[in-house]
């Protein structure tokens, strides 16, 4: 690694171990996840982080608990919904389905245009239906209240195994362009009401599209710390580069160069109080946490791989042939540093979590301190789900 270059009039230069340290305490991973939890300390967690990216998939537990477990280990599930039915919180789409803190919401009518367009647009949500019958399904929702897609029939187009049926795509249509909200969810199934009867009304001061796209920028950069103009635009997917980068030059942020993990020096913004945010952070921890595919801190792989030199990639939707860890594969993320990756399923016919992949990052040893943590770690997690975990040691793993 190479050393730090000193800072300027014109750039605070930020070494890699400080950027690791930065990145982790804005997502909430360098303090001991412990202490009480209410509805109040959940909030405030998916504040911190900005959204909550949701997901229906049960590996062990659904990604959205893991992602709130992993911050404090008290959340327990079922904790998450209510608060989307008490409206603190509603849901639409970032770069994929999430909950979002509900005081966002002025700030989103920009993303309901330009998805609602996109989705009436793309081939993949033509639901063939005409106006007068997308209006119908429309109004039977207001007629009824709360239905989901199962209150509805209508033929697929196709057979193949991706296809959607009509009143799907067409509800989804809606769904994009605000008309339609998540009034809740039930084992996760979404049920649809009016966006007039979900969402609160708009303030009269509410900003335009131009101001709220410049909040946007500012709020992810509350939860950056330390980023490109490309990373703040990631963060929402709600923006155009120009305009992010615009933003960025025109704002109060300073200039820095970040060094990455492979010692390169690269140039970046960060808060203007970033000096002061990094003396404040304690030094890491050395427990070790099994870290969600669709965690924040690790959602951008280019961003993961830059800052830690840690190559991942999610591997779900990748034909298992060709994969090179495994279906669901979770870091393992240790102090500042992940020292591996872990595959492990709930099976829950045995009430068991079992590891049925091991791999260590290349250069980390894995003696009995190390591994002992793992398997604590495997306890906690299998808890969580209610399981008891499978005999289980890095040693012998294939």
């Amino acid at each position: 690694m190479t050393a730090k270059p000193p800072s300027t009039a014109n750039s605070i230069g930020i070494g890699n171990r400080d950027l690791r340290r930065l990145w982790l305490a804005a997502n909430r991973l360098v303090d001991p996840p412990s202490g009480p939890l209410n509805a109040a300390g959940i909030m405030q967690i998916i504040r911190d982080l900005g959204f909550l990216q949701i997901d229906t998939v049960r590996n062990v537990v659904r990604a959205q608990d893991h992602i709130l477990w992993s911050r404090n280990r008290n959340y327990r599930e079922r904790m998450l919904w209510p608060l989307l039915q008490q409206r603190l919180l509603f849901e639409h789409f970032t770069h994929d389905a999430s909950l979002i803190p509900v005081e966002t919401y002025p700030l989103w009518q920009r993303q309901f245009r330009r998805l609602g367009a996109r989705a009436a647009n793309a081939a993949w949500y033509r639901s063939g239906m005409d106006q007068g019958e997308i209006e119908a399904l429309r109004d039977r929702i207001a007629a009824e209240g709360p239905l989901s897609t199962h209150a509805f029939d209508s033929a697929a187009e196709s057979r193949e195994m991706w296809a959607r049926k009509p009143h799907k795509k067409a509800l989804e249509q809606m769904w994009y362009a605000g008309v339609l909200a998540t009034s809740m969810r039930r084992n996760f199934v979404k049920y649809y009401d009016l966006g007039e009867r979900v969402f609160p009304p708009l303030p009269p001061d509410a900003p335009d599209e131009a101001a709220a796209g410049a909040a946007l920028c500012e709020l992810a950069m509350q939860r950056l710390w330390v980023a490109s103009p490309g990373e703040i635009r990631k963060f929402w997917e709600a923006l155009p580069p120009a305009e992010v980068t615009a933003w960025a030059r025109g704002s109060d942020l300073v200039p820095v160069r970040i060094e990455s993990a492979d010692g390169k020096w690269q140039e970046a913004f960060a808060l203007p109080d970033i000096e002061a945010r990094l003396a404040a952070i304690p030094p890491p921890a050395s427990q070790l946490r099994i870290i969600n595919p669709f965690d924040p801190a690790i959602r951008d792989r280019a961003r993961l791989k830059r800052i830690f030199g840690f190559d991942y990639t999610n591997e779900m939707f990748v034909p298992a042939a060709k994969r090179r860890w495994g279906y669901y594969v979770y870091p393992l993320l240790e102090g500042d540093s992940f020292v591996g990756r872990i595959e492990a399923k709930g099976d829950r016919q045995g009430g068991t979590l079992r590891v049925t992949g091991f791999w260590a990052e290349d250069g980390v040893r894995w003696g009995k301190g190390r591994a002992d943590r793992l398997r604590l770690e495997l306890e906690r997690f299998a808890r969580l789900a209610g399981l008891t975990p499978a005999p289980f040691s890095p040693s012998t793993a294939s």
